[in-house]
């Protein structure tokens, strides 16, 4: 048995500058940070041949092909397992309409755990990447490639896409206070509302020549937060979670609404500095930039909202558990095996 455990995300900054019709033409710059809250993958054999699948509907089947949950098809296939394996799905938060990145965490996670059972433990960078191809090249999802990068990396990162469709990584080091002072100044609140995000992306991405105004300015503010982050003048992330909000409400329609608007103005006058919706918009989840010392008075005005606490998660997807049977013996592996360092492929012990 393999258990993967792989990160939600929350974007600062530049998100829809990692839409291929956009980077491809002038490149884009997101930052991002891994939270606390998770997808878990576990994937065990069977003693027949049957391939399960248990999330909110059950799948049983002879074969890959049949399978209708196209994310765990397409990692089964790109893994090469074709029989005899169940796989369970679990999300620490609502997994469909919260903004939190979670199909592509769940993508990663497969993956992740996937070649785990198969004994090979791969690079972070391989994981983000056929993550990508997996949702946007073979199921035609209209996203970005950011989700998948934060969720394989975890911590607080840079990324940059390259015309090339290449990625740049840079992650801000584990200073303890960068990870302590930022996780607590961070708040997300449930709208209460999930919602379908591809249709949002899907106007979103059509309309990119229209938008290119708008996307030079959020890709601006992805280098605002870096050098914020850099210099350790975490404030100056409410500002550009503020700023990046007013110019995200003009890529589509659909993006707010009267009673997001509200939630903000209210978390506004109580004495957030910034946020935004996270992910497409719409719905899901409002992160706010907020000092410790006026966190109450957000949290008496926003009180018929369900406040999700987080904190910054320095990890990106590993896997937490690993058994296998030896001969007659089940034999219990080191847990806590993240994604190996980019370049690096490492085939866990013969025993494991």
């Amino acid at each position: 048995m393999i258990v993967s455990q792989t990160p939600l995300r929350i974007s600062f900054a530049g998100g829809a500058t990692d839409f291929a019709r956009y980077y491809r033409e002038h490149e884009g710059l997101v930052v991002s940070a891994a939270i606390d809250k998770y997808i878990y993958v576990i994937v065990s054999p069977r003693f027949d041949d049957l391939i399960y699948v248990n999330y909110s509907t059950k799948e049983i089947v002879n074969k890959v092909s049949d399978l209708k949950h196209e994310l765990v098809r397409e990692a089964l296939v790109r893994t090469g397992i074709q029989a005899a394996v169940e796989i369970t799905m679990l999300a620490d938060v609502p997994s469909e309409g919260s903004g939190l990145g979670s199909s592509s965490s769940l993508v990663v996670g497969l993956l992740h755990a996937l070649y785990g059972y198969k004994g090979e433990l791969v690079t972070a960078e391989q994981l983000a990447r056929e993550a990508c191809e997996i949702e946007i090249e073979i199921c035609g999802k209209p996203i970005g490639k950011q989700d998948q990068y934060i969720a394989a990396h975890g911590g607080i990162c840079e990324f940059r896409f390259h015309k090339d469709d290449s990625v740049g990584v840079r992650r801000f080091h584990r200073r303890p206070e960068l990870f302590h002072n930022l996780s607590g100044q961070i708040m997300l609140f449930y709208t209460g509302r999930t919602r379908k995000s591809a249709a949002i992306l899907a106007v979103q991405d059509g309309r990119t020549e229209i938008n290119v105004k708008q996307l030079h300015s959020l890709k601006a503010l992805a280098g605002r937060a870096g050098e914020a982050l850099d210099r350790g003048r975490l404030w100056e992330l409410g500002q550009v979670l503020n700023d990046g909000w007013i110019l995200k409400r003009e890529l589509a329609e659909g993006i707010s609404n009267p009673e997001i608007e509200e939630m903000y103005e209210k978390a506004l006058a109580a004495g957030a500095l910034g946020g935004k919706i996270c992910g497409a918009g719409g719905g899901g989840f409002l992160l706010l930039y907020c000092h410790p010392a006026h966190q109450q008075a957000v949290r008496k005005a926003l009180e018929n909202y369900r406040e999700l606490p987080i904190s910054v998660e320095p990890d990106g997807s590993k896997i937490v558990f690993q058994q296998r049977r030896v001969g007659h013996q089940l034999v219990e592996c080191p847990v806590e095996l993240e994604a190996a360092p980019v370049g690096q492929v490492v085939n866990l012990r013969a025993d494991c």
